[in-house]
């Protein structure tokens, strides 16, 4: 995966990097909130993002909620153990949350926990009686294949990949067609109408007031 360090503290940050890249992830370290939101803009896609909270400039609070509407994984990492700091990073979207000082098997396991949890490599995704094989780019429900269009398997993808949680129609428009959302939310709604239709989604594909869609995952 390509993991984003946002960490001020140039030895944790070079012993994070040199765990990571180990373990076959590849990496790139921030020292503050500014050079890691150029760094979130400049790479397309960001895998995981372990993000510091005690950061000069921007802290790591700040920052997530310039990551959040991305939908890229975020685990905190900070010296700060309070229950209320803790609970308030993962209301705010965060993944995960570990406490420094911590050893890098732990970093690796919370980092393979997350991955597993939103699909992350893995080639099948599966939600309820439908499964995507992302490598032969082909889609069953119940067994049986199904034929999507290449937008509407992006889009399945997506919502099987961020599973029982609630996503804003702007950040699927902008994490599946890859350009700015208009307003206009007739090409989102569409797509979802179908994929309920061909999947068996019509209960399961959930409507948000105002929000969005979730796809829920519980039978």
């Amino acid at each position: 995966m390509k993991i984003l360090i946002v960490e001020d503290e140039e030895p944790i940050a070079a012993f994070i990097q040199k765990g990571l890249e180990a373990a076959g992830h590849e990496c790139a370290c921030a020292q503050d909130g500014e050079a890691a939101a150029g760094l979130l803009d400049a790479q397309a896609r960001w895998d995981m993002v372990l993000l510091d909270v005690m950061l000069p400039g921007v802290d790591g609070f700040e920052l997530m909620r310039y990551i959040d509407p991305q939908d890229t994984p975020v685990i905190f990492l900070t010296a700060r153990g309070d229950v209320s700091d803790r609970v308030r990073g993962l209301r705010m979207g965060a993944d995960d949350y570990i406490v420094k000082p911590f050893e890098m098997i732990e970093l690796l396991a919370r980092i393979e926990a997350v991955m597993r949890r939103r699909g992350l490599g893995q080639y099948v995704l599966k939600v309820g009686d439908v499964s995507l094989d992302l490598r032969a780019h082909r889609a069953e429900r119940g067994g049986s294949a199904v034929e999507l269009t290449a937008r509407e398997f992006d889009l399945a993808e997506f919502f099987m990949r961020n599973r029982d949680r609630a996503l804003f129609r702007d950040t699927i428009y902008e994490r599946v067609w890859g350009g700015e959302y208009s307003g206009d939310t007739r090409t989102v709604d569409l797509h979802v109408m179908r994929l309920r239709k061909k999947l068996g989604w019509e209960q399961r594909l959930r409507s948000i007031p105002r929000i969005g869609y979730c796809l829920d995952s519980r039978p």
